[in-house]
């Protein structure tokens, strides 16, 4: 997985991983970390099976990142309605985030930037229109003052609607 970047997550941190999808990253992630909490909407079942056949140690939440409420959800073919939850409260049910991977088809930039507060690191695939709705240009302010940050870009990211993968650390302790 050279996707996201590994090295920084902590013995201590909390780790929340938004679009767990089968659980490549958080059944490494749990290796490393005192708690991992991953959200998944469409292959919760397989993610939940992925992490027993690991015996990794992962809380799942089978839900979304978003505004809130029932909202309908694709992936690779596959519409499912299911429940949304802003990144605070997706925190509050993880008990923390020192450690934010996100990946989520667009859901990116439904993020309050407030919501960032207590995160020290951020890996997120960042999704341009037409996948997404409108770019939240408050988020990208609030990562570009409050983090360091790099955006790696594939040549086929353009092709999957993918601007980049951005690896962020935080610079301001809050």
């Amino acid at each position: 997985m050279r996707e996201y970047w590994f090295s920084d997550i902590r013995p201590d941190d909390v780790v929340v991983d938004i679009g767990a999808n089968m659980g490549a990253f958080c059944i490494r992630a749990a290796k490393m970390a005192r708690k991992v909490f991953a959200a998944e909407p469409v292959t919760v079942n397989d993610l939940r099976e992925n992490i027993r056949l690991n015996g990794a140690d992962i809380e799942v939440l089978d839900g979304a990142l978003g505004s809130g409420g029932v909202q309908p959800i694709e992936w690779d073919g596959v519409l499912v309605m299911k429940q949304t939850y802003p990144l605070r409260e997706i925190r509050e049910m993880a008990g923390g985030c020192d450690f934010l991977k996100c990946d989520c088809e667009g859901a990116e930039w439904s993020i309050i930037p407030e919501d960032l507060q207590s995160v020290r690191r951020i890996e997120m695939e960042l999704h341009m229109p037409p996948i997404c709705g409108p770019i939240n240009r408050r988020l990208l302010d609030y990562i570009s003052a409050h983090y360091r940050f790099v955006i790696d870009r594939l040549p086929c990211h353009a092709v999957m609607g993918v601007m980049g993968v951005l690896h962020a650390e935080r610079i301001r302790p809050q």
